[in-house]
């Protein structure tokens, strides 16, 4: 399996022990530290987020060749996860539109509500009402790509969760993100969020206290990702 690594900060956090439970291997491509982003996945793909938006072609050179493994990837039916700036990638890539969100900077823990579609879904089919998430994006997924099944939704921006196909799935936020990887985003942006008017001690503390809810509500989405990759080998294998 191949994850995109977008910069050093946002890595695969909580995912790297769930996934390694559950049987999965995989390669970190850092295309931020001139490794290329190879033509195809071989055996799932996955895409972090990051703080480029996702058309920003000049200034993060890697991202129309990360796009176009995103649209490959759905097409072929390799098992993909697009998270935040990955998931705007993948709206990209697939023919929906991504903007500078409306309503601002979502940050912080947000809930997130499953929507009818979710129910049997095999990476949100747990989800209850009100999920804890981690926010940090500007832009938003503002139009779906054809044929996107969405999710989950959010009072801010809506469009929280989709899947594309049988094997691909986006989500607006950050199942991954621990307490620490928050609070290093925060650290880089602690001038501008205050300037915004928001209260950066309490986001930091705010997510450390919903850590164990947090962990309840994600684990089985990646541990559901994964099974999804062992059955798309096993189809193959077989």
């Amino acid at each position: 399996m191949i994850v995109i690594e977008h910069q050093r900060t946002c890595g695969l956090g909580h995912f790297g022990p769930w996934l390694s439970a559950a049987g999965l291997e995989w390669d970190v491509v850092r295309p931020y530290l001139g490794e290329p982003v190879p033509d195809r996945a071989e055996g799932g793909l996955i895409v972090l987020g990051g703080e480029a938006s996702a058309w920003q072609d000049e200034e993060y050179p890697w991202l129309p060749a990360t796009r176009k493994l995103l649209a490959r990837s759905v097409a072929d039916g390799v098992p993909t996860l697009g998270i935040c700036l990955g998931a705007q990638l993948m709206t990209l890539a697939c023919g929906g539109a991504v903007e500078p969100g409306g309503h601002g900077l979502e940050v912080g823990v947000v809930p997130v509500d499953p929507l009818p579609a979710a129910a049997g879904d095999p990476l949100l089919g747990h989800l209850s009402a009100a999920a804890p998430a981690v926010q940090f994006h500007y832009d938003a997924c503002v139009t779906l790509p054809p044929g996107a099944v969405p999710l989950a939704t959010g009072a801010v921006y809506p469009n929280q969760a989709y899947r594309l196909g049988e094997t691909a799935w986006a989500v607006q936020f950050h199942p991954e993100a621990t307490t620490e990887i928050f609070r290093g985003w925060l650290e880089k942006g602690t001038d501008d969020l205050s300037a915004r008017g928001f209260d950066v001690p309490a986001l930091a503390a705010a997510v450390e206290r919903a850590e164990p809810r947090l962990v309840a509500a994600w684990r089985p989405l990646a541990e559901g990702f994964a099974a999804v990759v062992r059955r798309a080998r096993e189809h193959v294998a077989g």
